[in-house]
């Protein structure tokens, strides 16, 4: 477990956990991109575009992250580091005999296609299993989400089964292809 915050340069991106003066950033990445994302997430919680929700949520996103409980990053281009691209969580951390933590991710509907979250997804993984020292890094998709599909099997995710619905998804039970990845340089600590 790292004891500094993450700071993840990237080639284009920086990937980092948000401050209270990122909130306003939040606010506009969910909002200009609730329509493209609805499909992909939970139902949206009450207060979820309030600025009030994000400052309990980033202090919620500190302290898990000092318990070694999740880590919910967020993806910023070099070239507009006052912009929110995407975000990138690793949540459920487990350890014991697991030492596993799951992940989730989303990308701005503009900045689809340009590679963004293969580069965040490379770095942060890389991250995770060297400074987390995961094992293993749990990754599920939607079935028609080909798009998440084809990002996880390029960054070598392995399919792992078929999960009949899996997640509450906007409003709706929704099947899953389970994947995963595995640390091939995990060390036993």
């Amino acid at each position: 477990m790292p004891k500094e915050l993450p700071f993840i340069t990237c080639a284009r991106i920086i990937i980092r956990m948000a401050t209270n003066e990122d909130i306003p950033k939040i606010l506009n990445y969910f909002t200009d991109n609730k329509t493209y994302l609805t499909p992909y997430y939970p139902s949206w919680q009450d207060g979820f575009f309030t600025l009030e929700y994000w400052e309990l949520q980033i202090e919620v996103n500190y302290h898990e992250f000092a318990n070694d409980r999740s880590l919910r990053l967020f993806i910023f281009p070099k070239t507009n580091p006052n912009k929110i691209i995407g975000t990138l969580n690793f949540s459920n951390i487990v350890r014991g005999a697991a030492q596993y933590c799951n992940v989730g991710y989303s990308l701005a509907e503009s900045e689809q296609g340009f590679g963004y979250m293969t580069e965040a997804m490379q770095n942060a993984i890389e991250y995770m299993f060297q400074e987390f020292n995961m094992h293993r890094i749990i990754a599920n998709y939607i079935p028609h989400n080909q798009r998440s599909g084809n990002l996880l099997r390029r960054l070598g995710f392995v399919v792992e089964g078929y999960a009949r619905d899996y997640l509450m998804i906007n409003g709706k039970w929704e099947d899953h292809i389970l994947t995963s990845l595995i640390n091939p340089y995990w060390k036993y600590n």
